[in-house]
């Protein structure tokens, strides 16, 4: 099971970071990254080409979303987890620390002489 988390964990690093890429030759507002690649655009068209990004983008989202949903399902439950309030709960019964402003008690003035 270990191995299989740690496939779908690389799995969805690699498409992020593709998404990364996709996203930053999408043509913004103003000119993106796309524009750079003229001889692409010239063969498919501007429009055909950002239709092909979009598609990408949104495939690449939907591949992470579904392969972290697998991926949670993959970790399991080994029956050694340990309820957060147990462990509150063990901590102030054990010994409960000094309310703030309580008096504290101050150690005995010292009766030595300084040596001058």
């Amino acid at each position: 099971m270990n191995a299989l988390f740690t496939t779908l964990t690389v799995l969805i690093v690699i498409a992020a970071i593709l998404l990364i890429l996709v996203v930053l030759l999408q043509n913004g507002k103003g000119q993106g990254m796309a524009s750079n690649f003229v001889a692409g655009n010239q063969t498919f068209g501007v429009r055909q080409t950002a239709d092909i990004l979009e598609k990408i983008t949104w495939g690449l989202v939907a591949f992470i979303i579904v392969v972290s949903v697998v991926a949670s399902f993959t970790t399991g439950t080994t029956g050694t987890a340990v309820d957060v309030t147990d462990r509150i709960e063990n901590v102030a019964t054990d010994e409960a620390p000094a309310f703030p402003g309580a008096p504290v008690e101050q150690a005995a003035p010292s009766t030595e002489v300084p040596a001058e």
